[in-house]
């Protein structure tokens, strides 16, 4: 006979005799899955009560160095499980895995909580009556370890040309696509799966939802691919820029607005069949745009991405259908009326990066904002109508951020502290230490 606390814990969990684990994860300010595997007895008591944990993590750079918290003695935080999120795991069959709403310990200060902050944010488009709709769309590299290679990795696919290609050539072993079915599975709304335009770069479709549950499923993808890639000896990155010879990673994320049961961001009458409210939150992402790049393009590495000619814009612009805005507005009317932001790097945090995109658009539908004129054709060379040149490194960002106090308060001092002060420590570390790039090109010369 079961012992209760198993019986109770299954009847919580999932009907599925072969789960003995629940794992309880959230994001940090990197967006790394962080969590603790919970024996499925124990689960209903931490279920009840929440699991503990140093609060630090959020201030913790990702060389391990906790740049904050020991001032205020290094308090803890309380995850408590979502049980709404609670599904199997297919790849590791005695494993079901949910999400989890952070909170401070009774009478601690606030907390990051980056899910939290997207549920904030939302709650504020409901005042309005307007409900976000979002589709996220990430790209990521497929390698296998090579200790003589740098970094230990090396490219699985590489040969050129293989974008929007199927099959054994560029996924042996049907990695992705298997990967894909069992996120489908999952209800994480996976619809397609193609090789990318770099080598051995994916793409792993996710159809679009509310806000949060679109955070949650990009989030989870990204575990997700980097989980199943480590259990096939493969590594897995949504490092912005891994090669120099190959172009990057992104996070492209698709907006719409619903308003009374409609997209509110359409309009038959209107120029273009758009409507004034897509208007107004158009502008206020081009408003937004220097700061924005702070935490769309988190990492020192993800500006090596923004260079011309790379999909990946330069400058702060807007255009009808086109690719190499910061901005583009796809062709698609009626329900499909979007606006897609282009410039966030594979290594965003998902939460992050649709809450700050969220809250930039609500300043400019509160303060009906209107947008620039449209760039037309390649806006890399422009000219003057291509908008003022966006940061063109994370210090830059940084300070765009820092100089961005609408952005500040929206976003939060318990997220926008620690995320500076993480950052700005990578930068201090990188201006420190010498490169494989400075040897090469200073040793036997100099």
């Amino acid at each position: 006979m079961a012992h209760p606390e198993t019986q109770l814990a299954t009847q919580l969990v999932i009907d599925d005799p072969r789960i003995t684990t629940v794992r309880v994860l959230y994001s940090d300010l990197h967006g790394v899955a962080r969590g603790k595997d919970v024996p499925l007895a124990e689960f209903p008591r931490m279920a009840k009560h929440g699991l503990g944990f140093c609060a630090a993590v959020m201030a913790t750079d990702l060389q391990h160095t906790p740049v904050l918290g020991g001032e205020q003695g290094y308090p803890d935080l309380v995850a408590m499980p979502d049980l709404d999120t609670l599904v199997p795991l297919p790849w590791e069959p005695d494993v079901a895995c949910c999400l989890a709403d952070l909170e401070p310990v009774p009478g601690g200060a606030p907390i990051a909580d980056p899910r939290g902050l997207v549920r904030r944010t939302v709650a504020q488009f409901e005042e309005l009556g307007l409900t976000p709709q979002i589709g996220p769309e990430l790209e990521f590299f497929l390698l296998e370890r090579d200790a003589t290679a740098p970094g230990g990795v090396r490219r699985r696919v590489d040969r050129p040309s293989m974008v929007y290609t199927v099959g054994p050539q560029v996924d042996p072993g049907g990695f992705v696509r298997g990967l894909t079915e069992q996120l489908a599975h999952m209800g994480l709304g996976a619809y397609a799966a193609n090789h990318e335009y770099m080598n051995s770069q994916y793409e792993i479709n996710l159809h679009h939802g509310t806000a949060l549950d679109a955070a949650d499923r990009a989030f989870r993808l990204k575990a997700a691919v980097k989980d199943v890639a480590a259990l096939s000896g493969l590594v897995a990155t949504f490092m912005g820029k891994p090669f120099n010879d190959q172009g990057g990673s992104g996070l492209h994320v698709h907006f719409s607005l619903d308003r009374a049961g409609r997209n509110g961001f359409d309009d038959p009458s209107a120029d273009h069949g758009v409507s004034d409210l897509m208007r107004h939150f158009l502008a206020g992402v081009m408003h937004h745009a220097p700061a924005l790049m702070a935490l769309l393009n988190p990492t020192i590495n993800a500006f090596r991405r923004i260079v011309p000619d790379s999909l990946a814009p330069t400058h702060a612009n807007w255009g009808w259908d086109n690719r190499s805005a910061f901005v583009r507005i796809p062709p698609e009317r009626g329900a499909a009326t979007r606006v897609e932001v282009r410039v966030g790097d594979g290594s965003a945090n998902p939460y992050l990066a649709i809450a700050v995109l969220l809250q930039a658009g609500l300043h400019g539908i509160r303060e009906e904002l209107a947008p620039p004129p449209p760039v037309a054709g390649d806006a890399y060379r422009a000219g003057e109508e291509a908008g003022a040149a966006l940061p063109q490194s994370l210090e830059q960002a940084l300070d765009a951020l820092e100089a961005d106090d609408v952005l500040i308060q929206a976003v939060g001092p318990e997220i926008v502290e620690p995320f500076l002060a993480i950052k700005r420590f990578e930068i201090e570390r990188h201006r420190a230490f010498v490169s494989e790039w400075e040897l090469t090109e200073y040793l036997h010369h100099l």
